[in-house]
């Protein structure tokens, strides 16, 4: 019997060696036009071998069993390459050199060649020094969109985007305000933002808010991975939100770009961008500067807008390349204030506040470096820092209350930060499977100021303090410091099977030195008591955080994906001290926790169809929300603080049709339609306070959008009808209906549609948009403070037109 197992033992051992000397490895290079292509992908058709080209163009497919196979290569805007490969042998060398659409096709061929790609796309397993197997990611390729890009539309250009709830607080987009998933879209707060992968908000932690928007005539495509992605950029329920510029040609020397908009209300936007590639293909560049100017569509909002942008992409060797990025935008704007229900049943385009003004400064600079250790692991540095200023003047009482002409308030804050990222990426082998592994650093300090007191009582932007050195309402200096590191790791536990488990440790310091002041007044107007409040606080914390993500490929065209992960919200700036009539923090205010999981399929049909269906979770614990409340006069008043325990659930889908491709041959005009919903049930459970009650609604999530548009597509002339639907939902807690000072009520149900024509002649092209087509009436917030308070009306109907023009060599 011994004999006998020892026997049977051999015998296994010796298959399994066998089994492994029958496999090889798959090497080789990817150039275009002589340059590598580090975006280029390779894969086995038929097979689950797939790699992504490193920084010198190299890829590796490793334990292969040997056998005839149809190696595909590919890249964005590049000619498909396959081709038959036999391995018999332990190692075999492969060189592609993919060309560009462009030079190889006629006009015909390239338009029909870029059609094929559909506005909206997903990120790869691992891309970017990101891993996001088995997570919900989303990436709007801005190119293949008509849309009005001069105003930075976001109904257009976050229309495939599943549960975004979008405020419209300005018609030009001067400032993004999206949420999903039952997050405050206020100045995109909910997202960890970045540009180029670097953070780009004014504090990431302290105060999120982002006051720079990337202009969309400059963008290549924009990145959303959603909650999962707390463990490799921050701790946001979000996610993360990531602006990627386009980058100059690399097969020319220079291009230049220039596109000059008119539209309603004075409007006038000029882009002009220069970019290429030099010094023997080691030295790409791109820069632009973009101006806009108007008068807004409802008086006393007028404005003025300069962005600058400048970026250097050098390969130092084969191994080494660095980059360099520096930004500049300012702009001033008046605000016209907000309205009440009944005047904007009335009127929506009047303005009560005639002194308004707000003013913001960004200067942004990233020194980047990636450089490869080995063929299979590489090292990626991210350094970024922040100066920038906002200031806001005016008059912040409610707006039921005339504008009394006194001394107006007047807010300022200053924001410098400094951070550094760090990320190993190590593709290994265990068990005759690829796996992937990533680990990083974060190091990052913020300071800020926050300085609130009188104005002068002009009706101008003049933004100074009247008594700078001891001001009327607060004045306070923070501090944030953050260390962090993570781990993910991509496990192939089958050819189509791998799960993706992660952790993160967080190390948080907030810091607050400053004092406040109470100022009682009789009716008089006479100061009956001053009270000054000094303080000085120091909160620090450590955690951890994980997660893991489940993917499962039944076939080469369906994914089925399930990820659950930890997430956590520091409280930030504005939730330690701000004066403002109009709402209060609760002192006992702190972080909230709680977690996200997605469950989805997402797949394609030929080239027919493309679709995604997810349900999600969203817990919170101690959700930090705004409530109805009641002064010590019996005023309505908000109280924002932490609320009650809360869960959001939902049900998005996306599905897309290239209803030209249905037809045996193919037709003159392309044609493609998409369909984008989301159904959201928001809850607030185990509630503890008496101003609301158990299953209030969550305020700021619809219960229902959709989104829906067709694109059609004649040679070089293009036309693009939208359709957007927002249900009914509330701006508080407490479900108010409505309130006299309209800061709390609910936001009606509304509905827009956009429409947009491209024409392209030479190097030539005519744009032209209409937004919000019927002239639809309709709001989607209310501001407790700038730019409001109460009810901002979104834009009427409004058409805009833009020249391009396109040279280079």
């Amino acid at each position: 019997m011994k004999n006998g197992r020892l026997y049977w033992l051999l015998l296994f051992c010796l298959a399994t060696l066998t089994g492994y000397a029958q496999k090889g490895q798959v090497t080789g290079t990817v150039t275009s036009v002589g340059e590598t292509l580090t975006t280029a992908t390779v894969a086995l058709k038929g097979t689950s071998f797939v790699a992504q080209c490193d920084s010198e163009g190299h890829f590796q497919l490793v334990n292969v069993p040997w056998g005839n196979y149809t190696i595909v290569v590919f890249a964005l805007g590049k000619q498909t390459i396959e081709q038959a490969i036999i391995l018999s042998q332990p190692s075999i060398d492969l060189h592609f050199t993919l060309q560009d659409l462009r030079q190889e096709l006629d006009a015909v061929e390239v338009q029909a060649a870029q059609e094929s790609v559909l506005g909206m796309t997903r990120l790869a397993a691992v891309e970017n020094f990101g891993l996001q197997e088995g997570k919900k990611t989303e990436v709007v390729l801005v190119s293949n969109l008509t849309a009005n890009l001069a105003t930075n539309n976001p109904r257009q250009l976050y229309g495939r985007v599943t549960g975004l709830n979008i405020w419209e607080s300005d018609g030009v987009g001067l400032q993004l305000g999206i949420g999903g998933r039952g997050l405050n879209p206020n100045r995109t707060a909910s997202f960890n933002t970045r540009q180029n992968g670097y953070d780009i908000s004014a504090d990431a932690l302290g105060y999120p808010e982002s006051y720079y928007t990337p202009p969309a005539e400059a963008i290549d495509r924009i990145e959303i991975i959603r909650g999962a992605a707390s463990l490799q950029y921050g701790t946001q329920f979000g996610g993360m939100l990531n602006f990627r510029f386009k980058k100059g040609p690399i097969d020319k020397k220079i291009e230049v770009t220039s596109r000059q908009t008119l539209g309603s209300w004075n409007f006038f936007g000029s882009f002009n961008s220069v970019g290429g590639t030099v010094a023997d293909g080691k030295l790409n560049y791109y820069a632009y500067y973009q101006f806009k100017q108007g008068d807004g569509y409802r008086p006393n909002s007028e404005f003025d807008y300069h962005n600058a942008f400048a970026s250097l992409n050098y390969q130092v060797t084969r191994k080494l390349a660095v980059n360099l990025d520096i930004t500049h935008m300012n702009y001033l704007a008046q605000q016209p204030g907000g309205e009440t229900d009944r005047m904007f049943a009335e009127d929506p385009r009047q303005s009560l506040r005639a002194r308004n003004w707000f003013r913001v400064r960004w200067d942004l600079l990233a020194l980047n470096a990636t450089y490869a250790l080995s063929p299979r692991t590489q090292l990626n540095i991210r350094n970024f820092g922040l100066l920038a200023t906002r200031s806001s003047i005016g008059n912040m009482q409610r707006i039921n209350q005339a504008d009394d002409g006194e001394n107006r308030t007047l807010i300022d804050g200053d924001f410098e930060n400094i951070g550094n990222e760090t990320r190993l990426l190590h593709h290994y082998t265990l068990l005759g499977r690829n796996h992937v592994f990533l680990g990083g650093i974060r190091l990052y300090s913020g300071h800020s100021t926050a300085i609130q007191g009188d104005g002068n009582d002009a009706a101008g932007p003049d933004f100074y303090f009247l008594n700078p050195d001891n001001v009327e309402n607060s004045d306070y200096r923070f501090k944030n410091l953050n260390y962090a590191a993570f781990v993910e790791n991509i496990f192939v536990l089958t050819d189509r099977l791998s799960i993706t488990p992660g952790i993160r440790v967080e190390n948080i310091q907030t810091f607050s030195n400053g004092y406040y002041r109470t100022i009682l007044r009789n009716q008089a107007g006479t100061i009956v008591s001053d009270v000054r409040q000094d303080e000085d606080l120091d909160r620090n914390r450590s955690f951890v955080i994980a997660g893991i993500g489940l993917s499962y490929r039944p076939s080469e065209v369906l994914e089925a994906y399930a990820n659950l992960s930890q997430n956590y919200r520091a409280i930030n700036f504005s939730d330690l001290r701000i004066q403002n009539p109009n709402f209060y923090v609760d002192p006992n205010i702190h972080d909230e926790k709680g977690y996200t999981a997605d469950m989805g399929i997402r797949g394609t049909a030929g080239q027919v169809f493309t679709y995604e269906l997810s349900v999600f979770q969203v817990a919170y614990k101690d959700r930090i929300g705004q409530m109805l409340d009641t002064d010590t006069v019996g005023r309505d008043i908000r109280r924002r603080g932490n609320i009650a325990d809360a869960r959001i659930l939902g049900v998005e889908s996306l599905g897309e049709v290239n209803i030209s491709a249905l037809f045996p041959h193919k037709p003159a005009v392309t044609w493609t339609v998409f369909v984008n919903t989301s159904v959201i049930d928001a809850r607030y459970i185990h509630t503890d306070d008496n101003t609301i009650r158990e299953n209030n609604k969550v305020e700021m999530v619809p219960p229902f959008m959709l989104r829906t548009g067709t694109t059609a597509k004649w040679k070089t002339l293009t036309a693009s009808l939208q359709f957007s639907y927002t249900g009914k939902h509330y701006s508080d807690a407490s479900n108010a209906e409505s309130t006299a000072g309209a800061i709390e009520g609910i936001i009606p149900a509304y509905q827009v549609m956009d429409l947009s024509l491209s024409y392209g002649w030479k190097m030539l092209t005519l744009q032209a948009s209409c937004n919000n087509l019927l002239n639809e009436h309709y709001f989607t917030r209310r501001a407790e403070s700038y730019p409001g308070p109460g009810i901002i009306p979104a834009d009427g109907r409004g058409i805009y037109v833009t020249l391009q023009a396109r040279i280079g060599r």
